[in-house]
This record gives C-alpha cells, structure tokens and sequence, in this order.
C-alpha cells in the first residue's frame, strides 16, 4: 500500500476532495494517507474539511492519520476558550457546529510528530538538537498534556514566543511550549538553534533575515534529524522543495497555488491548483 502526505489544507474542502481522488486513481486502491496539519482556518470551508479528515480517519482502519498544525491548536484553544478569535480567522462555522464537542474532541488527540516508512513527518520544523526519536518522545509529551485532563491549560499556556532555545532542562509549560512552538511554529533559526518568529517569508526574500544571520531550520549546522527524511508543511513563502532529506509541501494553497501531496514509495508529486482565497498582497502568510 503506497503512502502519501498531504500539504496543508487550511479549509480548502473542495480542493482536499479532488486530491483526494487523484491520489486514489493514483494507487490504483487503497493508500495511507497523512496530512502535514493546518487543516482549517484562513479557507472557505474549515468546517468541511475538518468533517471530511476526521471520517476517514475513522473509518479508515488506521490508514488515514492528521497531524497537529498551528491553525488547528489555535481551533483548540479558541473552541475552548482559551484564546480569543482572531479577525482573520474562518472558524465560526465550526465553533457553530453541532458536532463541534465531537470535532474538539477527535482534535486534540491527533499526533504532532509520525516516523512513518523512514521519514520523520511534523507540521513546521524539529530543533537543532533533537534526533527523530527524541522528537516522537518529545511530541508525546504535548501529546499526552492535549489528551488528559489539563488540555485546556495547556491551551491557554502554549502562546508565546520564549523559551527561543530548546534546552533538555525546560521543565512545565515552557517545555511544551517551546516543543510545540518548534514543531508547529519553527521557520527561521539562529545558527545556534533560536526560534526566529519576526519572519515568515525565506532569507531570499528577506534581507533582515539574512542580517541577522538567521537560517532554515533544515540547514542549521549540526542538526541531529539530518540522518533521516524530514516531510513537513506550514511555509508556504517558501513554496513545495523537495531534497534528498528534505520535502516542504505547503504550496501555498489558500493564496491561489496549489494543494500538494507526495508519496513517500517513490516522491511521485500530485497537485492540484486552487483558487485565491486569501490575497497574498494582504495578512502576511502564516
């Protein structure tokens, strides 16, 4: 069975639905099939696509799996009322939903980090310092914190931009949120593994960045996730790249690019173009 990743969808039903069908025609069948995160907000139709995951994902006997995206914890956290709306947000239909406890629910206990086939799988970035196995473990930590009882203050605890730096001495919720400002969040580094989020854009387009020295995530010296294919989504500045060990797949979707999916057997690419629901000229991409 062939396994394909799916950029993100950021509310973009219509578009995740004819991709869908291309990658089943595709595969000739059944496929695995995993999104990178970000699976509403900023498109037309969060709600629908949020619906439409989640029942394959049920009823898929495991071979349909999301992972946690920044828009999608931001959900969380405003359905929970730990975080107020933003103006750019498209979550009222959802938050309106009658199965919206259900949705809620089904959310929180999706994973932010899979190894699936040899690639390491997250929505944004992994730290300078972690090996793909500390960061599944470190992933299980906010894993666990999101599914048990104290989930809503975790919500209310994870924004903010500090600790900058992971330190395996983090202790409480600056620990899960620095582990989850890097694995949903991350872009621009220091060379010494600082967060950067001031910029979305890339060092290309970015002349302070490169002033400040800042780099990719993926190209800071040192990094220990080097010896393993990382798949990731979130910078759609940046745009789909595909590397030897690593592959970006958000193309951009809502600005009126285009909805990527890649299978890991054999990095076969499958697109699809979309509308502009959203103008590039105006918010900044996020």
């Amino acid at each position: 069975m062939k396994t394909y990743v799916i950029g993100d969808l950021q509310g973009c039903a219509h578009e995740a639905q004819v991709l869908l069908n291309r990658i089943a025609d595709d595969a000739g069948g059944a496929a695995r099939i995993v999104f990178v995160g970000d699976l509403v907000n900023r498109g037309p139709a969060s709600l629908e696509a949020l619906r439409r995951v989640r029942a394959l994902a049920t009823a898929g006997g495991g071979r349909c799996e999301a992972l946690l995206g920044n828009h999608d914890l931001h959900l969380l956290a405003v359905a929970a009322g730990a975080r107020a709306p933003s103006r750019s947000d498209t979550l009222d239909e959802i938050l309106a939903a009658p199965d919206l406890a259900e949705l809620v629910d089904w959310l929180r206990r999706r994973p932010l980090a899979l190894l699936v086939g040899g690639h390491l799988l997250v929505h944004a970035g992994v730290a300078q310092q972690w090996s793909a196995a500390q960061t599944l473990a470190l992933a299980g930590e906010v894993e666990a914190a999101l599914r048990g009882p104290g989930w809503i203050e975790l919500l209310r605890a994870m924004y903010g931009n500090e600790p900058a730096r992971w330190d395996d001495s983090l202790t409480g919720m600056a620990r899960l949120r620095c582990i989850v400002n890097a694995l949903t969040r991350m872009r621009l580094c220091a060379p010494d593994g600082s967060m950067d989020f001031e910029q979305k854009d890339t060092t290309e387009n970015a002349p302070g960045a490169v002033a400040a020295g800042l780099l990719p995530w993926f190209e800071l010296p040192g990094r220990r996730s080097a010896d393993v294919t990382v798949v990731f989504g979130h910078w759609s500045a940046r745009g789909l790249f595909m590397r030897d060990k690593v592959i970006g797949l958000d193309s951009g979707c809502v600005w009126g690019g285009q909805l990527s999916a890649v299978c890991l057997d054999d990095r076969a690419l499958l697109q699809v173009d979309c509308p502009e629901y959203k103008n590039p000229g105006g918010k900044k991409k996020d």
